[in-house]
């Protein structure tokens, strides 16, 4: 059970039971174009409060559903911002947050969202749970509006996770695991069992902490995230003829660069770490970008 000073004055969805009485109180369900999976297990979400460190903080929430997540970080956050796409359910997310005078509730598709406008002029954080369909693009919109953002915890299907977690060398590693450590520093993670959510999905979850870089690499983001793709556009084949198909420079050329670069031709993407990346960029940099 909850403590007498969380239920105080709040009608929480937070058990399956209450979560299923509230949906029945305005004839709704789960929702399952927009990946809707609720929490259903207080132990998850206050190890999710903890692990986030929004104690005293402007938080951005994406995806607030039914509140579940949305009246614990109020317990303890400065002022919660509440962001949450399907309107049905904001039915339910207004009752569990009634009595909550720091939660700004906003019906909006956070993709299309101006984040600085969300704030005080202050860098934010952010807690969500994202639905699979909209992960990537939910990540690079966080990345585009760093400036506003401190730190982000969320919610990611496992496999998702195992991307971003990945290592060079394993098939796990892509375009946006480079996109993370670029921008990014992951602090620490942890797994959580599809058994806590309603409906259950098919996968389990991970919960990631992730910090934004005081310092970025110093490159030309367009141009550096362009020589990334074009080495991830095709996995099976060398960095040296995915280069090639992909920029309009002749091999011969494109192997002095790699070789400037410190690296063998016959690698593929997947091997190379973000400091490979950052040298193959200034390679070039020297020899085309500044021509």
């Amino acid at each position: 059970m909850l403590s007498a000073t969380l239920r105080k004055g709040v009608n929480l969805a937070i058990t399956k039971t209450e979560l299923l009485s509230l949906l029945e109180k305005y004839g709704l369900s789960p929702n399952k174009k927009l990946g809707q999976n609720f929490l259903v297990d207080e132990n998850v979400v206050r190890k999710i409060i903890l692990f986030s460190q929004t104690e005293g903080k402007e938080v951005i929430e994406i995806g607030a559903g039914p509140g579940t997540l949305t009246v614990y970080l109020a317990k303890t956050a400065q002022k919660v911002v509440a962001v949450e796409i399907d309107k049905k359910i904001l039915n339910v997310l207004k009752d569990v947050c009634q009595n909550l005078p720091n939660v700004q509730i906003v019906n909006s598709d956070f993709l299309e969202l101006n984040v600085k406008n969300l704030t005080n002029g202050n860098k934010v954080y952010v807690v969500g749970n994202l639905p699979y369909y909209v992960t990537s693009q939910i990540l690079f919109k966080l990345f585009e509006e760093r400036e506003c953002i401190e730190k982000f915890t969320i919610m990611v299907q496992k496999e998702v996770a195992q991307r971003l977690l990945a290592k060079p060398g394993t098939k796990e590693y892509g375009n946006l695991t480079v996109a993370m450590n670029f921008y990014c520093e992951i602090e620490d993670y942890f797994y959580v069992s599809k058994n806590v959510f309603y409906p259950k999905p098919e996968v389990d979850s991970a919960v990631l902490r992730a910090r934004f870089k005081v310092e970025e690499p110093n490159v030309d983001e367009k141009k550096f995230f362009k020589i990334v793709h074009a080495c991830f556009s095709t996995r099976r084949k060398t960095i040296l003829n995915a280069l090639s198909n992909q920029l309009d420079i002749a091999k011969d050329e494109l192997k002095k660069i790699i070789l400037m670069a410190g690296l063998d031709e016959n690698l593929r993407a997947e091997d190379l770490s973000l400091d490979d990346y950052i040298r193959l960029y200034q390679c070039f940099e020297e020899e085309f970008f500044k021509s």
